[in-house]
């Protein structure tokens, strides 16, 4: 029986994806567009809360404005890899720059491509 990943390399594969979910989470948080032209492939499509479908050039513009969040967190992460593919599903709880508090959930989806982990699309909403 022929494995596609060895255990070892869906460990590493796995923290790899950790660092860029909590990067991307940063991202979003500082409006660092730099980073993100780093970790989105260009097919990128990102579904916000307004409904809207951006791809990755409206989703820099967007991300290259205003800053509106003070904190971004994080929470019940969960990474689904299906061979060169994963699945991250979380939580997130956040502070704005004008002071309420908010939560949310996002799906991102990301893809190994040769031999690099890239966003191909990500799912936010509010709650």
């Amino acid at each position: 029986m022929i494995q596609t990943h060895a255990p070892a390399t869906e460990a590493v594969d796995v923290a790899t994806l950790r660092d860029l979910n909590q990067a991307y989470l940063d991202s979003v948080r500082t409006g660092d567009v730099e980073r993100f032209r780093q970790i989105l492939s260009e097919d990128f499509l990102c579904s916000p809360p307004d409904g809207a479908l951006l791809d990755k050039r409206q989703f820099l513009e967007l991300t290259a404005g205003p800053r509106t969040l003070a904190r971004l967190e994080g929470e019940d992460v969960r990474i689904r890899l299906l061979g060169d593919v994963a699945i991250i599903h979380a939580a997130t709880r956040y502070t704005t720059l004008a002071g309420p508090e908010g939560r949310g959930r996002y799906t991102d989806i990301w893809q190994k491509r040769d031999g690099v982990w890239l966003a191909v699309a990500a799912h936010v909403t509010r709650l």
